[in-house]
């Protein structure tokens, strides 16, 4: 049984959709990774496009990216917003709370798509599993927050960015993200 579950986690973590040369797979990191901590201090406002690029790159990581290279895409994001201190003006301080969260839920956004895209789970419509991913992600975040709101911890404008709007992003991006995938299936063959 340890042999088949190290199996799978080994396949879901060092796999990707598309096997990529090695500086390609590292170029692409860099820049995705870049875009991620960044992006905060370029645009700033509005959020709901911050974390449509942010959710974007995370499923063209998901793509793209194998074993540790994700993990830069994963974290960046949230400490660019912490660092740059302006999407949530006086309320940033708060997202220190939230960080771990965020991650998590980055993560499971980013693992529960390669398992439907990946995996010998892999599903017909890639659609599907961003759906999938964007609600697990999503619902994480509400619930975590919401239990925060209610110990008082942080504010309850956390809820709505924690929530729907972080639904609507993880959607939207998604979207983006496997647009730019299938185009660039058919501008390669």
């Amino acid at each position: 049984m340890e042999n088949i579950e190290n199996s799978y986690i080994n396949k879901l973590y060092y796999e990707s959709v598309y096997n990529l040369r090695n500086i390609e797979e590292n170029i692409q990191m860099v820049v995705l990774s870049m875009i991620g901590f960044f992006l905060p201090f370029v645009l700033g406002h509005p959020q709901i496009l911050v974390g449509i690029i942010i959710n974007a790159s995370l499923i063209l990581g998901a793509t793209y990216l194998k074993g540790h290279k994700i993990l830069p895409l994963i974290l960046l994001p949230s400490v660019g917003v912490l660092t740059a201190g302006i999407l949530f003006g006086t309320y940033t301080s708060f997202l220190l709370y939230l960080i771990p969260f965020i991650w998590l839920g980055n993560a499971v956004y980013v693992y529960v798509y390669k398992y439907f895209n990946v995996t010998e789970h892999k599903l017909k419509n890639n659609f599907l599993g961003l759906g999938i991913a964007s609600i697990a992600k999503a619902a994480l975040l509400f619930g975590v927050t919401f239990l925060l709101v209610q110990f008082a911890i942080v504010p309850s404008v956390f809820l709505t960015a924690m929530g729907l709007l972080q639904l609507t992003t993880a959607l939207i991006g998604g979207v983006v993200a496997v647009s730019i995938v299938k185009g660039r299936e058919k501008f390669n063959s």
